[in-house]
């Protein structure tokens, strides 16, 4: 008889364990996936894409439901999970179904945080970290419309792009003085400003957003420097919190995240965490590949295999403002490291390798990631590259053709 696993989060990580699992175990477990978002679950990498108009919204989901039908998994979409009982062993939904586990993975994703100040709870003042939320800037956003986007991370960059290919006209506000500034040098991030401007977007850097502005609905927004820029809509991305309240509500560990060991494993048995709302070794990662790491190793213990998860390589593979970006590992050189740095700016490629003790331990690629797989390898591993260091910022053909 299959045993009971219930996954509460119907997001990339719950969709990449299920498909693992199918892999390894199929049949092992009587899967049930409860999601609090009304459908099936989706590719978030295209969110910006969905709201500039260049992919439809059926186009990102991950598995069609016979995929999932096809694998005996039940889906409890649409009802978000509101307790579990460690005890007893259940699982309440909002809708009062009860779901009974044997075995329980937490994949609860995280949210938008919103921002602390006067006004946030204006109407027209948005978040952008879900397909909801792309339907609600897109039916408040038209040709013409003026936004102001707040946060220069990604998810803002992104929001930006999106609006503005869609024709409103966007300001980007960044509290730093670089754009995406946990993921690029100032080199790299320098020349997507400039990428980014060239669509249109102003930029502006060093600025502390104080309060939107309005009566019921923005109006505009104010800085900390007295400056203030005329909204029609707000879209707010400075950042993301794991959902860990209800691990924390049934007696799990939590800190930032929900606690979880090498085995990707609670502070109770048989109680598992994976993705965004995870915390190993005092880091939650926000990106989509250790949530798909976490997933195969999590698939290959429910699988009866003895595997450990040590941790991920922070790595950002994307495209931003139409231009590749790539970054990976100490990107930008502790004391003590030696950097490589091939550029060309009529082109747009950047290309900064960060060497220490003769192998690769960070990356940055702007306008050309071709060989981002392979740099990001060389940082995993810890491969020596004494034998092609000199070419090594050429790309791994060139430097593997003159290695031979």
């Amino acid at each position: 008889m299959s045993e009971p696993l219930v996954i509460i989060g119907n997001g990339m990580a719950a969709a990449r364990l299920c498909e693992e699992l199918a892999q390894r175990a199929l049949g092992r477990y009587a899967i049930a996936v409860i999601g609090a978002e009304p459908q099936l679950a989706y590719n978030r990498i295209l969110l910006s894409s969905v709201l500039a108009g260049d992919v439809p919204a059926s186009e990102t989901l991950l598995k069609p439901a016979a995929w999932w039908r096809d694998r005996g998994v039940t889906l409890r979409y649409g009802a978000a999970a509101t307790t579990v009982d460690i005890a007893a062993r259940f699982v309440t939904l909002a809708d009062g179904r009860m779901l009974s586990f044997a075995k329980l993975v937490f994949a609860t994703g995280s949210r938008a945080i919103r921002l602390p100040v006067s006004g946030s709870d204006l109407g027209g003042v948005l978040t952008f970290r879900d397909m909801a939320d792309v339907a609600s800037i897109s039916s408040a956003a038209r040709r013409g419309t003026r936004v102001v986007v707040v946060g220069g991370g990604l998810l803002g960059i992104e929001a930006a792009y999106g609006l503005a290919k869609a024709g409103a006209k966007v300001t980007l506000v960044h509290l730093m003085d670089r754009l995406m500034e946990r993921q690029l040098d100032a080199r790299a991030a320098l020349m997507l400003k400039r990428a980014v401007e060239a669509k249109g977007i102003e930029v502006m850097l060093n600025t502390v957003t104080t309060r939107f502005v309005g009566e019921e609905c923005v109006e505009a927004v104010e800085f900390s420097d007295g400056r203030r820029v005329t909204a029609d809509l707000a879209v707010v991305a400075v950042g993301i919190k794991p959902n860990a309240e209800i691990g924390a509500a049934a007696g799990l560990a939590v800190n930032r995240g929900i606690v979880v060991d090498d085995h990707l494993s609670t502070t109770t048995a048989d109680i598992f965490a994976i993705g965004e709302c995870a915390e190993h070794r005092g880091v939650c990662y926000g990106l989509v590949e250790p949530a798909n790491e976490q997933a195969r190793v999590l698939a290959e213990r429910l699988s009866g295999r003895d595997v450990s998860y040590s941790g991920s390589v922070n790595a950002t593979n994307l495209k931003v403002s139409g231009v590749h970006v790539f970054s990976a590992g100490d990107f930008l050189g502790a004391k003590g490291t030696q950097s490589i740095v091939l550029t060309d700016p009529g082109l747009g490629i950047y290309r900064k390798l960060v060497i220490d003790g003769g192998c690769v331990v960070g990356t940055v690629l702007y306008g050309d990631t071709t060989d981002a797989l392979w740099y990001l390898e060389l940082i995993r591993t810890g491969a020596a590259i004494d034998s092609v260091r000199e070419d090594l910022v050429f790309g791994r053909a060139f430097a593997e053709r003159r290695a031979a």
